[in-house]
């Protein structure tokens, strides 16, 4: 475990894999940890500075108090990366993590040099859906939410497997504050306009059973940006780096070849 300590806050962050070789940054979604990543990273092309994080409010990173921006979350990374001297990376983010980093890579080009925009949006929901998941938070907490979570996360055959619990208790366990905190920064991010000016190379993954962020979602957001590319995962839900692992990870690494990432 490390932390970068900012003063405003503490981010946990984890580095796998060879320190010299090329960035490869993960940010998870909401109501997860690092761990999310956990099933895909043995998966991978040898050779790569893998480095994960729990944005705040999550994880082992600390609690600011409610609510917070995306640009917040967009500033927690770039200070953690320009500390642990990254440049030119191959970003993946999922859900949150995928509105991350569309702002990241608007706001600092020169950390991000390709992105993985997995099973998220230019914006995703509304105004009221996401204050309607803030007071059933604030007045329930996350136990009142998790099983209608749950099947919005993962496919009918996963939600049947004893891994679900896993899941389940991780989704439970994140602090009320951080979940509404950072629902509250997807409920302010609208990334259309910004995200249609970017130039980088982008491949967008969706899960055909997410009925969080649907493949139609995903698929006119990854449209945006000129010359991106698209998968879809059958099967999967809005994690398919859980569900579908192998998959994830060879659509994954196809994409860090191509982009001549290693």
């Amino acid at each position: 475990m490390k932390i970068a300590n900012f003063g405003d806050v503490q981010i946990n962050y984890r580095e796998d894999g060879d320190p010299n070789g090329a960035p490869l940054v993960f940010s998870n979604s909401l109501g997860t940890d690092m761990r999310l990543w956990d099933q895909i990273l043995p998966l991978l092309p040898a050779g790569l500075r893998i480095i994960r994080y729990d944005k705040r409010g999550h994880g082992l990173s600390s609690l600011p108090p409610a609510p917070y921006s995306m640009g917040s979350l967009v500033h927690d990374v770039e200070r953690l990366m320009d500390m642990l001297n990254v440049k030119d990376s191959l970003f993946v983010g999922l859900s949150i993590g995928g509105l991350t980093v569309q702002g990241l890579a608007k706001k600092r080009p020169d950390l991000v040099r390709a992105m993985v925009i997995s099973n998220t949006g230019a914006k995703i929901g509304t105004k009221e859906i996401w204050d309607e998941r803030i007071k059933g938070v604030r007045t329930g907490g996350i136990e009142s939410l998790a099983d209608a979570v749950m099947e919005r996360w993962f496919s009918k055959a996963f939600r049947e497997t004893d891994e679900l619990v896993a899941w389940r208790n991780m989704l439970v366990r994140t602090p009320d504050e951080g979940y509404a905190g950072c629902s509250a920064a997807i409920s302010g991010s609208d990334f259309y306009a910004s995200t249609a000016t970017l130039t980088l190379p982008t491949l967008g993954i969706a899960g055909s059973e997410d009925g969080s962020t649907p493949p139609d979602l995903m698929r006119e957001t990854t449209a945006l940006v000129e010359g991106s590319q698209f998968h879809l995962i059958r099967g999967a839900g809005h994690l398919p780096c859980v569900e579908k692992p192998e998959e994830y990870a060879e659509v994954l690494t196809k994409f860090i070849k191509d982009t001549g990432h290693i």
